[in-house]
C-alpha cells in the first residue's frame, strides 16, 4: 500500500506529518484562546466600561481604553492639546474630544469615536504615564509628534 503524500512546489509531507500539523495548529489557537485575560498593569486607572456611552461600549478597544482614560483622568488630557482641527467645534483641549463640559455638566462627545487623531495621542498619553514621564514631557511629545496635523486647539 502506497502512502498519501502531498506535494507542494519541492515540499513533500506525509499524511503523518500533516496530521501533526493541523494537531499543532490546533493546540496553539486553544493555548491562545485560553490566555485572553490581560494581566497588564498601567500606572492609571480606567473608568469602567459599563459607565460608557453605548456607542463606546460597541467600539474598537482602543476607542474604548480613550474614552475610559478621559473619564478617569480629565485633569490629564485638558492638559494635552488634540492637532485634528477641532478647535473650529469649541473643543479647548484632548479632553474636549471625548467630554463636553458646559456649565459644570458633563455630557458623552462622540467625536473621538470616529477620529483616529484624537484616540491616538490619548493612547500615546496613556503610554507615557506607563513609563513614567512627567506631563511636561508628555505634552512635549504629542506636540512634536502631531503638531504636523494641524493647530493646537488649546487656546
Amino acid at each position: 500500500m502506497r502512502e498519501l503524500v502531498f506535494k507542494f512546489e519541492g515540499f513533500h509531507i506525509n499524511k503523518r506529518g500533516l496530521l501533526f500539523g493541523i494537531l499543532f495548529i490546533l493546540i496553539s489557537l486553544i493555548a491562545t484562546g485560553c490566555g485572553s485575560e490581560s494581566s497588564e498593569t498601567h500606572a492609571y486607572q480606567l473608568a469602567p466600561l459599563e459607565d460608557m456611552h453605548p456607542y463606546v461600549q460597541n467600539s474598537p478597544d482602543t476607542v474604548q481604553q480613550a474614552y475610559q482614560f478621559a473619564h478617569a483622568h480629565p485633569e490629564m488630557l485638558k492638559a494635552v492639546p488634540c492637532y485634528c482641527g477641532c478647535g473650529g467645534m469649541g473643543h479647548t483641549s484632548n479632553y474636549s474630544c471625548y467630554i463636553n463640559e458646559t456649565n459644570g455638566e458633563k455630557a458623552f462627545d462622540g467625536h473621538a469615536l470616529g477620529c483616529s487623531i484624537c484616540v491616538d495621542i490619548t493612547q500615546d498619553v496613556m503610554w507615557l504615564m506607563d513609563t513614567g514621564r512627567p506631563i511636561n514631557e508628555i505634552q512635549e511629545f504629542i506636540d512634536k509628534k502631531y503638531s504636523a496635523f494641524g493647530p493646537s486647539n488649546i487656546p
